[in-house]
């Protein structure tokens, strides 16, 4: 799929008004409680603090939120069937399910007997406290069990798809319910019927199967073995399907997910996220998305694609249980930033070489190799001028998140701030610093310590950014004007040689950084090598709408005419390496250690490898071995 094709994806989306599909199983209602952390007020009765509830939202979980997404997928008939009680969190649920439009009239069972599944998450400020379920102690009565096998016949007579969803041990999937499930299932070849069952997949005959890879590995009987490798998840995904005579996914959360039909496997990989996410959800928004595709016909290919984008939406919706619409699954499955490789990245000792060492082969460069055009990154990749911004960065948004609270406020919370604001750097490292200054706008509102006429704009912060960088820089710099160290110490070790050497062979180079432009001719030039770009020096503007590395990749590609065989990245930072395997071009990652300008940083190494790399280098010291590899 070319990185700008939305053509499968809109079709894929087209045919779902036209589609019915019905959902069977535990309908439960999760409960967000946000607790007031101020004044601690004491019980009369017991003399124990009291915890005051601010504020409560309620939103639909378990086979509800399955139907929810539906919804919000845009299928045009969505039919529930399952059971609640007479308390009020069963009135709230039937009134979350109606004001979505769901069909309740012909399926939801109401039984005064019947504890409503909740999930009720007290939540102190940005962290959920310890969960409290209701009704995992129900006993589905026999009159219930037939009113909900009768709505379930009817449905599926008239559905192209039923879901099957299992979330509690004591829900309406009892063992005798399966049974009879199983026997409505045989009925009904023409239906496709799909399983999420957490605790029995392997009861239910002759339903395609969701599962992760734990209840993937128990349904195989290797359960307590853990730490499954994607080799490992894709022959379990093949077996299953081979067992059950039918399509069987398997979820691996960042990971993406595996899909099998019959003998043939696919891996879509897992997909970037920037900033913190909640999984709560997530695997019911897999599962509808995944009946909404094949039930309009798709295959199992195009069906885990969408479900792994219509996941990663869902993820970002924080405390909620989320959902997808077609508008933001056409939105953000438009560029995805797949995350490549997981054990290999996390692994080192999984690490295949050339026969030089200092090359490490990710995936084998394509046959039909003819580098006509190499790009390079700046900093981290050719100069180390600006090495240590990373740290320089991190104290910048501490400051500005925190102010003057900034030493003050508990250590578990400065720990929080500090994680997500390191995770970031870590996860947006090629951006240009004013799209990071961008999100650190966000940041600073989200934790709230800065009053909000306070909070400066993204130019505002990179100002006071690369005013603490520059005085580093410019430290350097004079070392350099003066004489006192040469080129080469500010540089990516063997770098000058080795852009001499692809300039003598007629290589075209481009040098693209997310710097301002100025700077980085500067920089360039006072490093040496700014000559065999020929003026194809390429920085950062004050325009967040144009990112100068993408521009210059299309630009390249669009003046030379180039496939993706015909041009290498060189860069150190995952950005860069995402959009050259997007395009098809070759992805080298520079994983040097820049302090000392040589040796691989595990760090960059692991980033560059989920990013897509084809093959990571340390430094240029492997030069004449790389162009052999390059065919130049």
């Amino acid at each position: 799929m070319r990185h700008d094709d939305l053509a499968w994806l809109s079709d894929a989306l087209a045919r779902l008004p036209d589609l019915s599909v019905a959902v069977f199983g535990d309908f439960c209602l999760d409960a967000y409680w946000q607790l007031d952390a101020g004044r601690v007020e004491l019980s009369i009765e017991t003399g124990l603090p009291v915890q005051r509830v601010r504020q409560q939202h309620y939103s639909l979980g378990g086979a509800g939120n399955v139907v929810a997404n539906l919804i919000d997928l845009g299928v045009g008939k969505v039919r529930p069937i399952g059971i609640v009680g007479t308390d009020p969190f069963g009135t709230e649920l039937m009134r979350l399910l109606r004001a979505r439009g769901a069909r309740v009239d012909a399926g939801m069972i109401i039984d005064q007997a019947w504890q409503t599944l909740v999930y009720a998450k007290p939540i102190t400020a940005e962290s959920e406290g310890r969960r409290m379920d209701f009704g995992g102690f129900n006993v589905l009565a026999e009159h219930s069990a037939d009113a909900l096998i009768s709505a379930l016949e009817s449905a599926a007579s008239a559905s192209k798809v039923v879901v099957l969803n299992q979330q509690i041990p004591l829900g309406v999937n009892t063992a005798p319910m399966i049974t009879r499930i199983n026997t409505l299932i045989a009925r009904h070849p023409r239906t496709l019927f799909l399983a999420d069952s957490r605790h029995r997949p392997e009861a239910f005959a002759g339903a395609a199967l969701k599962l992760n890879s734990e209840e993937a590995a128990r349904f195989l009987g290797l359960a307590g073995q853990g730490g499954y490798s994607s080799p490992d998840v894709e022959q379990f995904a093949l077996r299953i399907s081979a067992k059950i005579g039918r399509p069987a996914f398997i979820t691996r959360g960042e990971h993406g997910i595996v899909a099998a039909d019959g003998p043939a496997v696919h891996h879509v990989p897992g997909i970037q996220i920037l900033g913190r996410t909640d999984a709560v959800g997530a695997g019911d928004t897999v599962v509808a998305a995944l009946a909404a595709m094949l039930g309009s016909g798709r295959s199992t290919l195009v069906a885990a694609r969408v479900a792994n984008i219509a996941a990663m939406i869902t993820t970002r919706k924080l405390q909620t249980t989320g959902t997808a619409t077609p508008a933001e699954i056409l939105a953000d499955g438009a560029d995805p930033d797949f995350l490549y490789e997981p054990e290999v990245a996390a692994m080192p000792h999984l690490a295949r070489f050339a026969q030089d060492p200092g090359i490490e082969i990710v995936r084998p460069l394509p046959q039909e190799l003819a580098i006509r055009v190499c790009i390079f990154d700046h900093d981290g990749t050719l100069s180390t001028l600006r090495e240590g911004w990373e740290g320089i960065m991190e104290a910048m948004m501490l400051r500005a998140v925190l102010g003057e609270q900034n030493g003050r406020i508990a250590p578990a919370k400065a720990a929080e701030v500090q994680r997500e604001v390191h995770q970031f750097i870590d996860q947006s490292a090629g951006m240009q610093t004013l799209a990071q200054m961008h999100a650190l706008t966000g940041l600073v509102r989200k934790f709230g310590y800065i009053e909000a006429g306070a909070v400066r704009d993204a130019a505002g912060y990179k100002g006071l950014f690369n005013q603490a960088l520059m005085k580093v820089v410019e430290g350097r710099m004079e070392q350099l004007r003066s004489g006192q160290l040469g080129p080469e110490h500010f540089q990516i070790r063997n770098a000058a040689p080795f852009l001499l050497e692809l300039h003598r062979r007629g290589v075209i180079l481009y040098l693209a950084s997310g710097t301002d432009q100025a700077d980085v001719i500067e920089e360039a030039e006072a490093l040496g090598y700014a000559k065999y770009f020929e003026g194809r020096i390429f920085g950062a503007g004050n325009d967040l709408r144009s990112d100068a590395k993408k521009a210059v990749l299309e630009r390249m590609m669009g003046e030379h005419g180039l496939s993706g065989h015909q041009f290498a990245m060189f860069a150190d930072g995952p950005l860069e390496i995402r959009e050259t395997r997007k395009r098809g071009g070759v992805a080298l990652g520079i994983a040097s250690d820049e302090a000392r300008g040589a040796g691989v940083n595990q760090a960059k190494r692991k980033r560059l490898v989920r990013a897509g790399a084809d093959l990571v280098i340390a430094d240029y010291g492997c030069a004449e071995n790389l162009l052999h590899m390059l065919r130049l």
